[in-house]
């Protein structure tokens, strides 16, 4: 099993950047691998993401509200041919993530992915055909900074990409928007909670949420 975010109410994003801007944000970032990217740089092989997403969201036959498992479904696989939920789930619990069992951590990714699909995919869902435009592109050996631009109500928003080359793949690990770091604020509420109620507290909350999201309730 490949180990592998929350309203701001439980471990959820910072900032003053809208909603709809991590929206895209992830949305950019979702894409497919093929043989033929294995020889692509970062930037390449984040271009046909919005492609192959938008492809999903448009599809007549997976809108709407009764299709919108089959839909998710499918917008989850492409998830995880282009974030790397391990390396993920490891850089947000810091030094706690070499205390914990194989088994935990298993078991941490799959929760932490289950946060992630309920708490975002249904931003995405809204897009609108906002556009994005690749500025940058900074390679260090096996990792890799994409900058892109998103243009929003006439402003252009930075949003940039870190990835991480594994096995030929460069997959995307963090998202930087305006500043502020994906992982970073997430690890600073874990940590949080690592501190006060230990992994096990973590974990029943993040749980819990995914329990309240599955049925459309809300974390008091």
């Amino acid at each position: 099993m490949k180990r592998g975010v929350m309203n701001r109410k439980l471990l959820g994003p910072v900032g003053r950047v809208e909603c709809i801007v991590m929206r895209l944000a992830l949305l950019l970032s979702f894409g497919i691998f093929s043989a033929s990217s294995v020889f692509a740089g970062p930037t390449e092989e984040l271009r046909p993401t919005m492609d192959a997403v938008v492809a999903v969201l448009v599809d007549p036959d997976l809108r709407g509200e009764e299709r919108r498992s089959q839909r998710r479904t499918v917008l989850m696989e492409l998830a995880a041919s282009r974030f790397d939920f391990e390396e993920m789930s490891k850089r947000v619990l810091g030094k706690v993530w070499r205390q914990i069992s194989d088994e935990e951590k298993d078991h941490f990714v799959g929760i932490f992915t289950q946060l992630l699909e309920n708490a975002y995919l249904g931003k995405i869902e809204n897009y609108s055909g906002e556009e994005i435009r690749f500025v940058d592109e900074r390679v260090k050996e096996n990792r890799a900074v994409v900058s892109t631009l998103f243009e929003h109500q006439g402003q252009d928003i930075p949003i940039h990409y870190v990835m991480l080359l594994k096995e030929g793949r460069w997959l995307v690990y963090d998202i930087n928007i305006e500043g502020v770091s994906f992982v970073n604020n997430y690890r600073q509420q874990f940590t949080s909670i690592l501190r006060r109620e230990k992994f096990a507290g973590l974990v029943s909350q993040i749980e819990k949420k995914n329990r309240l999201n599955a049925v459309g309730g809300e974390v008091q």
